[in-house]
Formats: structure tokens, C-alpha cells, sequence
């Protein structure tokens, strides 16, 4: 029989591996890699960190009426719509990386007290979420903080690969390695082939003439 403390166990542990991945992507980086901008909309290492303490003050906490301890200059749910756009989505140059790291880690720590504190049946209302889910269950909250911690850390891989070629889940799982970096340049290059030989054919035309090497060990 699964029980709500088993539930709550596994919700954590997706939740935990997701956090630790986002902030393994900084470490070893340079001060100015951490920070600039790599897409155009402004993607960046250290403001998904604040993003993400900040997903967690509101969701894991302010909705149900937990409120931390210390103040987090990003986060003002009471300011509303009078928050400055994106200012959660990026450090400012007084802003330390150790700061805003340590300020996540901490927050990790009151979200946890909330899930351990709350049944998963505890009830929010969360106004800005359209009218036939804004009274949300800690379940169902929980499984919205984790969807999106995830998503981001997807985000973190990305940029990561695109500053050192570092790519992987979590330390030590890094797929990249200088050993098997000739295997990788083969793998893009056959998949550059075969988009192009798709573009070329047009949509809606069946049959493949090929698929890539297969990858065996290289599998994510």
C-alpha cells in the first residue's frame, strides 16, 4: 500500500534531483559565463537560480501562508503586476553568485518544511491561475514546482553545453568526455546530413534513407 508519506517521498527526490542538476550546470564557470545572456530572450545560468527561489517562495510557501524568514530582494508578490518585468531573471553585478546559490539552498530548506508540514490534500488559492484550478492542492502544486524546476534545468543543460562542451545530469555523468569528442563531432555531423536530405525531400514524403550511428552506451 502506497502511503502519502511515500508519495511525498518520491515528490521530493524528483524535486531534489532537479535542484542539484540546475546547480551543478554553474559550477567550475567564470563569473561572466554564469550571467550573460545566451539566448534572445535573455536565458542565463544565475537567473534561473533566482527564478527558481523564487518559484519556490511562492508556491512552497507564500500560497499557503508560510512565509520565510528572510527577505529576498526579488521576491514581492505583494507588489503584483508593479514587480519590474523579468527582474527575477537575472543577477545584478552586486548580486554574488554565492548569494543567490546560498539564498536557493536556503529556500530548499523552508519549501521542504512545507511539504513535511502540510498534508498533499492542503488546499491554496491561487489567484493568477485560470478560475478551475486556482483552488490547488499541495499535490498538485508540488507536481507544478517540480514540472517547472525540471524544465529549467533543461534550460541549464543547454546553455551549459553551449559555453564548454559540458553535458551530463549530474557530476560525474558527464557524457562529453575528452576521449569520445571525435564519436560526438560523427553523431552531429550525420545528423546535419540528415536534416539537410529531409529539407530536401519535402514533408510528407515516406521512407528514410538512413538514421544516425547508433549511440550503444552513449544514451542519456
Amino acid at each position: 500500500m502506497i502511503t502519502e508519506a511515500d508519495l511525498k517521498a518520491d515528490l521530493r527526490r524528483y524535486l531534489q534531483e532537479a535542484r542539484d542538476a540546475l546547480l551543478w550546470k554553474l559550477d567550475g564557470l567564470p563569473e561572466y559565463d554564469v550571467r550573460r545572456p545566451f539566448t534572445p530572450t535573455g536565458t542565463n545560468l544565475l537567473g534561473l537560480v533566482k527564478h527558481l527561489a523564487g518559484v519556490e517562495l511562492l508556491y512552497l510557501g507564500f500560497v499557503f501562508g508560510r512565509h520565510f524568514d528572510e527577505p529576498v530582494p526579488w521576491f514581492r508578490p505583494d507588489l503584483g503586476p508593479a514587480v519590474p518585468r523579468n527582474t527575477d531573471m537575472w543577477a545584478t553585478a552586486e548580486e554574488s553568485r554565492d548569494y543567490v546559490t546560498g539564498v536557493y539552498r536556503r529556500v530548499w530548506g523552508h519549501a521542504d518544511a512545507t511539504i513535511a508540514a502540510l498534508p498533499l490534500e492542503s488546499a491554496a488559492h491561487i489567484v493568477w491561475w485560470p478560475e478551475e484550478h486556482r483552488r490547488a492542492t499541495l499535490h498538485r502544486v508540488l507536481v507544478h514546482v517540480i514540472a517547472e524546476t525540471h524544465r529549467h534545468a533543461g534550460h541549464a543543460d543547454i546553455v551549459r553545453e553551449s559555453i564548454d562542451g559540458g553535458a551530463g545530469y549530474r557530476d560525474g555523468d558527464d557524457l562529453v568526455t575528452a576521449g569520445d569528442l571525435s564519436w560526438w563531432q560523427e553523431y552531429r555531423e550525420e545528423l546535419e546530413r540528415v536534416a539537410r536530405e529531409a529539407a530536401h525531400r519535402g514533408p510528407g514524403v515516406p521512407g528514410a534513407a538512413g538514421a544516425p550511428a547508433d549511440r550503444g552506451a552513449h544514451s542519456r
